[in-house]
């Protein structure tokens, strides 16, 4: 394991040696060069990159717990199959309008349409689901370390989160993207070394006989009962559409040399998504097909001693040889480090260039820049470091930090890309109506009891009060509805004079005119247009 860091560090130092060597060459600035790789990565990179920041801890070892847990199955480790959608969707509509606009963030357009204060509010629940992708992921480590090397749950975290938090620091995005190279190549190789060892211990039975017929357990397939059908489509939508509204997807998408190599970047590693979620599903399943008592783990299960959380350490640990077990720590360890550095990078992006650069010191110099990405690295690093002694759960660090990007951000990134009416009273709206429907809805993984009942709302297998139908697309659905409707309702007031222009906050027809003559302009002068938009274009380039 110790090798295992070294590799990873040395990897994240050689990196940053290479961006400071690009940073010479290039004339754009050095935070785009942190943030983006200057806009130049190599196309494989990428591919690494983007597979290994969706192919993490929580990923391998949620996979696995659905896959195990008898309420739940396979049918319900949902996590590859959402992801072709996601990357799907992001490279078909998202990744052109971020690309032509050369974006720095995925904030950006909302900066620059609805003004700093807005957009500051809108900020916040992208920063939190970053530091809950942090903890989600230290959690996965922290318990697979703690299980296999009998090593200290506390220690195990705190190596593996400084570790990350160092490479990040030294090199950004090229630190990140070439350790993410190796990362990926450790969790295929370490998680499919590991398979032929499970499926051929003596203490479980063959999967495909335990796959629909009950055994030490429930089937390991699970089924979906027509009254659940409502929440797995939920659940289904929120990691798929989810996604798409993460400051880390879009880093790799604007970090890309052109919008042909961001795309083929979403669709290679929406297959590479596929194939690394078997083997956490054959995991479960053998889990699932296991006599514990004949281990030397005993009885009662890991389900009824309430580690289901944790059973892909538990079943490397005692199912397979210990030379073996500890290979596949370094899948988990890979994992983790790949989705960690991803989210440290993702969130000091939002706040140095949304919140610093652009409105607490407009003028800050370069230099001050890279110090305030790397404090920004280190403060996020810390705060998901503290939140994984909260709860020890993957799952629930997963779908609440996903959650928020579904129900919140979603609807709003999807309206300012492709909705010319929008504008901040509806954004404004939207967002409220959001946050306040999704708490009364409550959580069950939280303890959040519900206050608003959607139909089918009725104990769980747990005996925890859930939500059946699918609220949290109802949620997004509505949050958007609401932004296009109220941006309408706004723009006809102001238009038509229903209201004097002193009480539009937003200014929304001042933006309007300027928009319009726009519109004349490149209507009446083409050519002109044309030619100013190339030399712009030569103008931004950053090498």
């Amino acid at each position: 394991m110790a090798a295992f860091y070294l590799l990873i560090l040395g990897t994240g130092i050689w990196a940053s040696m290479r961006s400071k060597r690009e940073e010479k060459k290039c004339t754009g600035d050095g935070m785009e060069i942190t943030l983006l790789a200057g806009r130049n990565i190599n196309l494989l990179v990428g591919i690494f990159t983007l597979t290994a920041t969706w192919v993490g801890g929580g990923f391998i070892l949620g996979i696995a717990e659905a896959t195990y847990n008898p309420t739940l199955g396979a049918v319900w480790a949902l996590m590859p199959v959402p992801y072709v959608l996601t990357f799907f969707l992001g490279g078909f509509f998202f990744a052109k309008p971020m690309r032509e606009n050369k974006y720095v963030t995925m904030m950006d357009p909302f900066q620059q349409k609805y003004g700093n204060v807005l957009s500051s509010a809108l900020i916040f629940p992208a920063l939190v689901a970053d530091v809950l992708w942090v903890a989600r992921t230290l959690v996965s480590l922290g318990g697979t370390m703690s299980v296999i090397l009998d090593l200290s749950y506390i220690y195990s975290i705190i190596i593996s989160s400084v570790v990350a938090i160092i490479y990040t620091l030294l090199g950004g995005l090229y630190s990140v993207a070439y350790t993410d190279v190796i990362q990926l190549i450790l969790i295929f190789v370490s998680l499919w070394v590991c398979v032929p060892f499970l499926l051929t211990n003596p203490h479980s039975v063959d999967i495909s006989l335990t796959a629909y017929n009950q055994t030490f357990q429930a089937p390991w397939v699970g089924m979906v009962e027509l009254d659940e059908a409502g929440k797995w489509f939920d659940d289904f939508m929120l990691l798929a559409l989810g996604g798409l509204a993460y400051q880390a997807f879009y880093q790799r998408i604007l970090s890309a040399s052109s919008y042909t190599q961001a795309q083929v970047t979403c669709f290679a590693s929406s297959a590479f998504c596929l194939v690394l979620g078997i083997p956490s599903v054959l995991v479960g399943a053998v889990a699932a097909s296991t006599d514990w008592n004949s281990t030397s783990y005993g009885l009662p299960t890991p389900y009824e001693r309430d580690q289901a959380g944790s059973i892909l350490p538990i079943a490397l640990q005692y199912l397979t040889p210990p030379y073996i077990s500890v290979i596949g720590i370094g899948a988990v360890a890979a994992a983790v480090m790949s989705s960690m550095d991803s989210a440290l990078l993702s969130s000091a992006s939002l706040f140095s260039s949304n919140i610093y650069k652009n409105i607490i010191r407009k003028q800050a110099s370069d230099r001050e820049m890279q110090w305030v990405i790397r404090i920004s690295v280190v403060v996020v690093g810390l705060a998901g470091t503290a939140l994984t002694f909260l709860d020890s759960s993957v799952l629930v660090f997963w779908l609440v930090g996903v959650d928020m990007s579904y129900t919140i951000m979603f609807p709003q990134l999807v309206c300012i890309l492709f909705f010319k009416v929008s504008n901040g009273y509806g954004a404004t709206v939207g967002y409220m109506m959001g946050i306040i429907m999704r708490v009364l809805s409550g959580e069950p993984l939280i303890g959040l009891p519900p206050a608003i009942k959607f139909p089918g709302c009725r104990l769980d297998a747990e005996g925890k009060l859930t939500q059946f139908f699918p609220f949290r697309t109802a949620i997004m659905i509505i949050s958007l509805v609401s932004i296009l409707l109220f941006s309408w309702l706004t723009s006809i007031i102001f238009n038509k004079g229903l209201l004097s222009e002193k009480w539009d906050v937003f200014k929304i027809k001042r933006k309007q005119k300027p928009a319009a003559r726009a519109m004349d302009d490149k209507r009446t002068n083409p050519d002109n247009e044309e030619a100013s938009a190339a030399k712009q274009l030569l103008d931004t380039t950053s090498c």
